[in-house]
């Protein structure tokens, strides 16, 4: 028995496919292209793991994941393979359509002719689960109730337009060809081998820089925060048991402003970080801040009703944002090799140019 994992080098997938082998014996089949925030690094615990088979490729390459699923023979596919962040989806849209909408229809037509192909109770059991973000529900008001799975879609970005439309290709090829689909919708994670250029690594790596902190506009853009570990507990509950066809949203119930983040990390980084580093922020991290200008386009407001998760499958978030983002922060200051070698000068350069007053 095995599973596919696609994008399982990256954030989300990395830190999944790390947490189905402490819990499974079944072997993980991990397709993913290593572009910039895909690191190898993150699973190097795995290398002599026999179980952890690594594929360097992209979900767009039809021969291969054809390959792939006729010598492994998975019993599920769990697709985290997309291009993610926002701000380089401004700038440089056209990878996110190549990879988030035909990167996932190839990788579904070499899906649907897998399945067609098993039988008895391979073809029962087999499921595909697509990891998509509730950017895909556009902005809430400050007052307005939380996404659902039945609000429509309103995305906001090339980012979040490119996910929309993976997400209605996925739900066509349920109620076209029957295909056993699942999705999940998530809301901002954060955690382990995070790449440093969303909002709670950045910070934690400049800080212990001394350089600045950016914040964009005001700050006071709101996001549902969820610890990455419980948003994978929630994707091997909905593999599990989720009903086939079905959306489930998976949220952190941690709704909290940019700059209320931002304050949290300089507090704890002025209580755990070392006196020499603390040093580069004088009297205390919060110093560093400085605020930029608001992206294009920038949602005020997401949060996520994942009430839905928790009824149907009994699946609840165990950290709260106080204590998921103390393990986030000791982890990156227990791992500043692996911060370090991920920062390259091409990052820095990216950086500057972005993160402009």
């Amino acid at each position: 028995m095995s599973i596919l994992v696609t994008g399982g080098a990256g954030f989300i997938g990395a830190n999944f496919v790390l947490d189905w082998l402490t819990q499974h014996d079944e072997s993980v089949v991990n397709l993913d292209k290593l572009t910039y925030a895909g690191n190898l690094e993150s699973l190097v615990s795995l290398e002599n793991d026999e179980r952890h088979i690594f594929v360097r490729g992209d979900i767009g390459d039809v021969a291969l994941v054809d390959k792939l699923l006729k010598e492994h023979g998975p019993r599920a596919v769990i697709n985290f393979a997309a291009e993610s962040h926002v701000d380089r989806s401004i700038h440089g849209p056209g990878e996110f359509i190549q990879t988030n909408i035909v990167g996932t229809f190839h990788l579904l037509e070499s899906v649907r002719a897998y399945w067609d192909a098993l039988e008895g109770e391979a073809k029962q059991r087999f499921r595909f689960l697509h990891v998509s973000t509730d950017e895909v529900y556009g902005s809430l008001t400050q007052d307005a109730p939380a996404f659902s799975e039945t609000n429509r879609y309103e995305p906001n970005s090339p980012y979040s337009a490119s996910k929309a439309a993976s997400d209605h290709l996925v739900r066509a090829y349920h109620q076209t060809y029957g295909l056993p689909v699942l999705t999940t919708n998530c809301s901002n994670n954060y955690g382990p081998y995070q790449f440093p250029e969303k909002l709670i690594p950045l910070i934690i790596h400049n800080a212990l820089s001394g350089k600045p902190l950016p914040i964009y506009g005001d700050g006071q853009q709101v996001r549902d925060w969820l610890y990455v570990k419980d948003h994978c507990s929630a994707i091997r509950r909905v593999l599990e048991s989720g009903r086939v066809g079905e959306t489930y949203n998976v949220g952190g119930k941690n709704e909290k402003a940019n700059l209320d983040v931002a304050y949290t990390l300089c507090d704890i980084l002025d209580e755990l970080a070392s006196p020499s580093a603390r040093q580069l922020a004088l009297t205390s991290y919060r110093s560093l801040i400085i605020f930029v200008r608001d992206r294009p386009g920038h949602d005020r407001r997401y949060a996520i009703d994942a009430s839905k998760l928790e009824s149907e499958l009994g699946w609840k978030p165990q950290e709260t944002f106080a204590s998921g983002v103390r393990k986030t922060v000791m982890w990156y200051l227990g791992n500043q090799n692996w911060v370090a070698n991920v920062t390259s000068g091409a990052y820095r350069d990216w950086l500057d140019r972005q993160y402009r007053t």
